[in-house]
């Protein structure tokens, strides 16, 4: 794929112009005129060849028109003199011929440019599909930090609209624009030769009036029309983010509050959308007025010529024709310009997405990461997100191959900052990270991604079937290896108790399955990928005990044999570890396994203490609710689980 060249650093600020008309047209090109697809450009020839033919076409259908106008004055005896040499010799006595010719050549105008269109709509289309395709793969090779300070809604507005605007270029470039230019020079070429010079002076004056306005119009409506993208996207946005956030709604009784927001941006909508009719509305009288001063002129010359005996009313009716003729594409030049500084837009900020330059890329010639063992090490490593505020502060340690090492600590200490590292999300800022050995600062981010597992805090699962979730782990999987990974998981049965089986859809981010059922999905997923390194980051601190302790056993069989990264809030999942490193500030405060950190009494001995006294108050408080609930069940007798 063709690709311009590129501002440096993803975080480089947009332009303060926009690129015109050219610029954008010589970025699209490639795109119009694909290399390698020699279909696709004789398309192209065909469209244009079709254009003149069809322009032709549509010249010759005023003449027709004239000259059966001076075919039937001649037929009636009136004017025989003047007519007969403006007619074509042997058509003077024929004009139900010339009356059909005119209809033959208004379908073959209308027939060909038809043609013409659906020649370069695959063309057209292709340019789409391919621009929207690159723009979605550097959608996702864009860094976390980009998407993190983006709205998704935002985002796919940009891609929709950049689709639409590409569509529309393209269209009004060659199949209305070119068309029309070829139009105006041959009515001002024909006015000149047929009659006067004067004619094509005025035709003239009247186009250059008529654009002068249109452009001065159409700059005044493209600042209220961005307002009205503007307010339309934020509407969209905030609609998007408070659907896929229905539950906190609820839980926080906000509806009202959601839809004030909501409407609070469809009002700047409403009063945007309605500046952009009424400007409509002002552009279009404009045009008719300038239009019709500039016909009822040449009418004018027309009728002293017919009265002088320089021309005959067949001259009247051609004149008369050629203008109406030449109102519509004048009428697309004012839409033309209106459209094209929208499609300049829209494309070019599909544009400013696709020239981003990630900001975690690879080195060229990169080599593939090779895992021979898997074993982790983290050399003295510094980030920050922003400069102002360090979340690292020199971490070391290694995780040997085939063991578990938990990271603990207090929230905001840089725990889950050390898997985003991992993953090349971000890259340090000093020291470096190893993989048997190897930066993986200087290898493939794909052959990397695919060494290591990942079982998240939030599990956020696709709107698909939860056959499609788990299989999404190895694409290639057989169904067999599918429904073991599955058992692996402990979700096998729930999932055979269901109607559809694997083909139940799970619905908008996973919302019609549990905690623990979404992240039974997600561990299947990665045992499905197999990777040598697993990363788990708090994938249990949002479930219930319960749960924890289910989900808990079905990690901990995922964790054997595999170099084991555990990000842990809850100190109880990680007591097995071989190593717990205590984080506290973006520095290592202390390390050591289970037993030790204890005894030690230090800053994880009063972690595990906080978190003891407060599991120890909650299951006091359920177990008064349950004998409250069960007062009067038999003592000792149990109560069934609802």
């Amino acid at each position: 794929m063709a690709n311009s060249p590129v501002p440096a650093g993803e975080g480089a600020s947009a332009p303060l112009e926009r690129p015109g008309l050219l610029t954008t047209y010589r970025r699209l090109w490639p795109y119009l005129w694909p290399h390698g697809r020699s279909d696709l450009q004789r398309r192209v020839f065909l469209a244009f060849g079709l254009l003149f033919v069809a322009k032709a076409a549509t010249m010759v259908m005023p003449f027709t028109f004239k000259w059966a106008t001076d075919a039937l004055v001649a037929a009636t005896g009136t004017g025989e003199a003047a007519t007969g040499a403006a007619i074509p010799a042997g058509l003077v006595s024929a004009p139900f011929l010339l009356i059909a010719l005119y209809g033959l050549s208004r379908i073959a105008m209308a027939g060909l440019t038809q043609v013409r269109d659906g020649l370069f709509a695959k063309v057209a289309m292709h340019a789409v599909r391919r621009l929207a395709l690159q723009t979605f793969e550097h959608m996702h090779r864009l860094s976390l930090r980009f998407h993190l300070e983006r709205k998704t809604g935002g985002l796919t507005r940009v891609l929709e609209r950049g689709r639409s605007g590409i569509e529309e270029l393209s269209r009004l470039m060659v199949l209305t624009l070119v068309p029309t230019i070829v139009e105006l020079v041959l009515v001002l070429g024909i006015l000149a030769y047929e009659f006067d010079w004067l004619y094509s002076v005025v035709v003239a004056t009247m186009i250059a009036a008529y654009l002068g306005f249109t452009w001065k119009a159409t700059e005044w409506r493209i600042g209220i029309r961005r307002r009205m993208n503007n307010s339309d996207t934020e509407a969209n946005t905030k609609a998007v983010d408070s659907l896929l956030n229905y539950e906190t709604v609820k839980y926080f009784g906000a509806e009202a509050r959601e839809t004030a927001r909501y409407d609070a941006s469809m009002e700047r909508y409403e009063k945007a959308s309605t500046q952009t009719y009424v400007s409509l509305a002002v552009l279009n009288a404009g045009q008719a007025v300038i239009f019709t001063l500039g016909m009822t002129a040449v009418m004018l010359l027309a009728a002293r010529d017919i009265m002088n005996g320089h021309t005959t009313i067949g001259g009247f009716v051609l004149v008369n024709t050629m203008l109406v003729q030449l109102s519509i594409p004048l009428n697309f030049m004012g839409m033309i310009y209106r459209e094209i500084k929208q499609a300049l837009i829209d494309i070019d900020d599909m544009f400013l997405i696709l020239h981003r330059n990630p900001e975690i890329a690879d080195r060229p010639g990169a080599p593939p990461l090779k895992v021979s063992a898997g074993t982790v090490r983290f050399e003295d490593v510094r980030f920050s997100y922003i400069p102002e505020r360090p979340i690292l502060r020199g971490i070391s340690f290694e995780v040997p191959a085939g063991r578990t090492v938990a990271i603990v600590g207090p929230s905001g200490a840089g725990k889950s900052t050390l898997s985003r590292l991992l993953f090349r999300f971000y890259e340090p800022n000093a020291g470096r990270i190893t993989i048997d050995g190897q930066d993986i600062a200087v290898i493939r981010q794909d052959s990397l991604r695919a060494a290591i597992g990942m079982v998240p805090q939030d599990t956020v699962l696709f709107n698909d079937t939860i056959g499609y979730n788990i299989r999404y782990g190895r694409w290639d999987a057989t169904e067999a290896e599918v429904r073991e990974a599955a058992r692996l998981a402990q979700i096998d049965r729930f999932i055979e108790s269901l109607p559809e089986g694997y083909d139940t859809p799970v619905g908008e981010r996973g919302l019609k399955l549990s905690g623990g059922e979404k992240q039974r999905v997600a561990i299947a997923r990665t045992i499905l990928k197999g990777p040598p390194i697993l990363v788990l980051d708090e994938a249990t601190s949002a479930l219930d005990s319960f749960t924890e302790r289910e989900i808990q056993a079905a990690l901990d069989r995922v964790s054997q044999g595999r170099t084991t990264l555990v990000i842990a809030h809850r100190l109880s999942t990680v007591i097995h570890a071989d190593e717990i490193l205590v984080l506290d500030k973006g520095v290592i405060v202390e390390r050591g396994d289970h037993t030790g950190l204890l005894a030690r009494g230090g800053v994880y001995a009063s972690l595990w203490s906080r978190q003891r006294q407060a599991d120890e108050a909650r299951e006091a408080l359920k177990r008064a609710e349950d004998e409250e609930e069960g007062g009067l069940e038999p003592a000792g007798e149990p109560l069934t689980a609802v």
